[in-house]
């Protein structure tokens, strides 16, 4: 699973979507209060966390973009990620 289509998956589950942000996907302007994230890191990995009153609050980090996007799914819907 990419970024784009976690964007989709999620989508399709309800979620509003400002409660998440996929770097270079899907992005807010002006920013919300809060919301989870999923953004590359240093090295190749990517991190998966929470955006909390102007503070990012780095929750798990990935080897991969597959990895990462499937935590972030199952951490906003406590559902296995989709095939």
């Amino acid at each position: 699973m990419d970024r784009h289509e976690l964007r989709s998956a999620l989508l399709d589950t309800g979620l509003s979507p400002e409660s998440f942000q996929l770097a270079g996907v899907h992005e807010h302007v002006p920013v919300p209060p809060d919301f989870w994230f999923l953004r590359r890191a240093a090295g190749g990995r990517w991190e998966i966390g929470l955006y909390e009153r102007g503070e990012y609050d780095v929750r798990e980090v990935h080897a991969t973009e597959d990895a990462a996007c499937r935590a972030l799914f199952h951490a906003l819907t406590a559902r296995p990620a989709p095939p």
